[in-house]
């Protein structure tokens, strides 16, 4: 009895404590969320305009600021000071570090400076202005480096730019010094040594232009140059024959449209060893571009006109067509498969020769490389594919794919430059992955059953579609079969695009689409 009176008084006596402790814990608590509440309201209140004009006493920086074009425009819209000298909110080390760095010395200058000693004139200088305007806060706010309205000069020079950023070491800051605070005497793109930044100084070097295109007297490879550019890519001698094309039913992954198994012939032709590269692209939208948006119908009236003496070519794109991802090999992506046959029409104006899209079976016969595996290489799809029920306990295997192929597994999720791999037997790169290459033909599924036993250069005309082949970047390792099919989705690739009429150039939704070439070669060369 008295065991059980010593428990009960116990008991008693712990329920002070275990309040005390409950009221400690709440009180922390509630001092712990005032304390964010009121670090964070007045993390919001030195980031005002107001609060920074308090420390900058530059005589004339509101003025200045006030008259730019990041308060007086026609939008409406007012750009803050922090939007402009801080790395944006999306990178949340880097702004609250430089912001409380720049916080302190500017507090500190504000202290123990006389604001009449400081050389204002040089401080709005280039070299100086560098130092506090990160060049990712512009990209943050302008997403779209070619918006409507731009001048010609203006796409010329961003394109410079974007391909050009790392080796000319420039900020958006360098050509647009007067954006952020207005300066009267202020030269647009003065001095950064980009073409059409400044007009008035703009200098092209042609002097490595060439003059001629490339001449072909034998069907063999050769390197083509592009008269009026610097730009010049290879060609690769496809011999002609006959091929299987298709997959049988027992092949890993086979599908309806890819059968029934038929031979197919094919003249000779030459094909480009690469997709189409950025730099033959932006050397084709520079001789071409469209003023303003060109409305469609007047843009194919004049390229269906064979009396022609320019080609009209894209207008600028909507945003960054690279992705980011840089230009020069790399394939170019994004353009409309009209684009792309534009592209043609004008390279075919350019030298004198037929430049065109390949068909489908020109592109499956070039891509088997002479092989009737499902790769040119060795290898069976399902064990490269993470697809199937033991891939969740077995990874797939990598070797031998990865040297011929830029797919979902060996691509960082962004296209690569040829470089990165090995060509197949014919000598083609990038064949299988990397991007969607565009064909000729429009897509049927029953394409092979209607083209019988034997087919001599078939080309389907008829269909809503377009046919691409040999699967993307993002590509499991079975869609990227030498006999696999796809086709574009035209509505769906242009679902976001703001314009309208929508584009006809660029698709705002499919990333991993380009093209290649081929050329016909006269009849004289192949009887050579």
């Amino acid at each position: 009895m008295a065991l059980k009176n010593s428990n009960m008084h116990t008991s008693k006596e712990k329920k002070p404590f275990y309040k005390k402790k409950k009221f400690i814990f709440s009180g922390g608590l509630l001092i712990g969320i005032c304390a964010s509440v009121a670090l964070y309201k007045t993390s919001v209140y030195f980031s005002t305009d107001e609060s920074c004009m308090q420390c900058h006493v530059h005589p004339h920086v509101e003025d200045s600021w006030k008259l730019s074009k990041h308060v007086n425009n026609g939008s409406g819209v007012k750009t803050h000071c922090v939007a402009c000298h801080l790395p944006p909110q999306t990178d949340t080390w880097a702004h609250y570090t430089a912001k409380a760095k720049l916080g302190l010395t500017d507090v500190w200058a504000y202290l123990t400076k006389d604001s009449a000693d400081f050389n204002w004139e040089q401080k709005s200088e280039l070299e100086h202005a560098v130092k506090y305007i990160p060049n990712d806060a512009c990209k943050d706010c302008h997403q779209n480096l070619f918006p409507e309205g731009i001048t010609d000069d203006g796409i010329t020079a961003h394109l410079y730019y974007d391909e050009n950023e790392e080796k000319l070491n420039l900020q958006c800051i360098s050509c647009h010094l007067d954006a952020g605070h207005y300066n009267p005497n202020y030269q647009h793109g003065q001095l950064t040594g980009i073409p059409g930044a400044n007009s008035k100084t703009a200098v092209v070097d042609s002097s490595t232009f060439y003059k001629e295109a490339t001449t072909v007297t034998s069907f063999t490879d050769y390197v083509e140059q592009i008269p009026g550019t610097n730009v010049s890519f290879k060609m690769v001698a496809v011999p002609g024959g006959t091929f299987k094309m298709g997959s049988p039913d027992k092949e890993s992954f086979h599908k309806e449209d890819e059968a029934p198994v038929h031979n197919v012939t094919v003249s000779p032709f030459f094909m480009a060893e690469v997709e189409v590269t950025w730099d033959q692209y932006w050397a084709f939208y520079g001789n071409t571009m469209s003023e303003g948006r060109t409305p469609p119908e007047k843009v194919y009236a004049n390229n269906s006109n064979p009396d022609v003496d320019a080609i009209s070519g894209p207008t600028p794109p909507f945003g960054f067509p690279d992705q980011g991802w840089g230009s020069g090999d790399r394939p170019a992506i994004t353009m409309t498969h009209y684009a792309a046959e534009t592209f043609c029409l004008w390279l075919s104006q350019k030298t004198g020769k037929k430049y065109r899209l390949p068909t489908e079976a020109e592109w499956e016969y070039a891509a088997r490389g002479g092989t009737e595996t499902p790769y040119f290489f060795s290898g069976d799809p399902k064990d490269f594919s993470d697809l199937g029920f033991w891939r969740k306990f077995f990874d797939a295997k990598t070797d031998s794919i990865s040297a011929y192929a830029i797919y979902a597994k060996n691509s960082s999720n962004k296209t690569q430059e040829p470089k990165e791999v090995l060509a197949n037997p014919f000598g083609l790169k990038n064949m299988l992955g990397n991007v969607m290459e565009y064909c000729a033909d429009k897509y049927d599924p029953e394409a092979y059953s209607k083209a019988g036993e034997n087919a001599k250069d078939p080309c389907v005309t008829e269909g809503t579609e377009w046919v691409v082949r040999g699967g993307n970047y993002t590509s499991d390792a079975s869609d990227i079969r030498a006999a696999a099919r796809a086709c574009t989705q035209h509505d769906a690739w242009l679902k976001t695009d703001p314009q309208q009429p929508k584009s006809i150039w660029w698709y705002s939704d499919i990333k991993g689409i380009g093209f290649r070439v081929v050329c016909e070669p006269d009849a004289a060369i192949i009887q050579k």
